[in-house]
């Protein structure tokens, strides 16, 4: 927003330029998390406006949502927005496409990286795992359909662990002990590597699963205008380039 000089100074007179400030709340997939909050960062900076994001899976955003949380954007799949469409809670046009997140593999640092270079190969390294770990939500519902349409579910089952979301998997394979291969949302990974994880590497293409994302704006949102310009901003040319820094497509 460009203000004028003089007015610029009255508001410092008056206490500074936040008083023009508005906040906004964002609901948002986990999987974006790393480029996403860089991004709201900058922007908190460049325009003076404060962005809160509480990061989720899909059902817990859907959940929430269902019992009566409130917030101006709601960034998730597809599907769980066009929920909110029908429910009234989200506005049916103004929807934006702000990437797309394939499904990786991982293992504890320092741990030799099975082969994952074909679907074949991705199999012997499931068989031949102590154990498996991946999520309930989005990558997890998806791996369990490929696992059996690989005909290795039954194999796999016995040495399986799941969780809630992607970041207690990887908390998981960080402390883990023996050959364990997790999998998760290529950026959660990525986020997590300083901590004691490598990525070994995206799904095989013939068998990858990408899951997008779609912002809304939440029909009951306290701060609409300031909630688009938001959007906007996270889906410039450079705030691409900011998200497939982190994994996003």
């Amino acid at each position: 927003m460009k203000r004028l000089p003089g007015v610029t100074a009255l508001l410092f007179a008056l206490g500074g330029t936040t008083a023009m400030a508005a906040e906004i709340t964002v609901l948002s997939a986990g999987a974006v998390e790393p480029g996403l909050a860089k991004l709201a960062e900058q922007f908190q900076r460049e325009t003076g406006h404060q962005v809160k994001i509480q990061f989720g899976t899909a059902p817990q955003l859907a959940k929430r949502l269902s019992d009566g949380d409130a917030a101006d954007i709601l960034i998730a799949p597809p599907g769980v927005i066009e929920e909110q469409v029908k429910s009234g809670k989200i506005a049916a046009d103004g929807r934006v496409t702000v990437g797309r997140v394939g499904a990786g593999v991982t293992v504890r640092d320092g741990m030799p990286h099975p082969d994952i270079a074909t679907v074949d190969a991705l199999k012997r390294a499931l068989l031949g795992a102590d154990s498996i770990v991946y999520n309930q939500a989005s990558t997890g519902i998806y791996l369990e359909k490929l696992f059996d349409k690989l005909g290795i579910a039954e194999a796999l089952k016995p040495k399986t662990t799941r969780y809630a979301n992607g970041a207690q998997v990887l908390e998981h394979v960080i402390k883990g002990r023996g050959n364990e291969i997790g999998f998760g949302a290529i950026t959660e990974i990525k986020l997590f590597e300083p901590k004691g994880l490598k990525l070994v590497g995206p799904l095989p293409a013939e068998v990858q699963n990408y899951t997008s994302y779609t912002a809304g704006i939440m029909t009951s949102a306290h701060s609409p205008e300031v909630a688009k310009e938001f959007i906007r901003y996270i889906t410039t040319p450079a705030a691409k380039q900011m998200f497939a820094a982190t994994g996003v497509d």
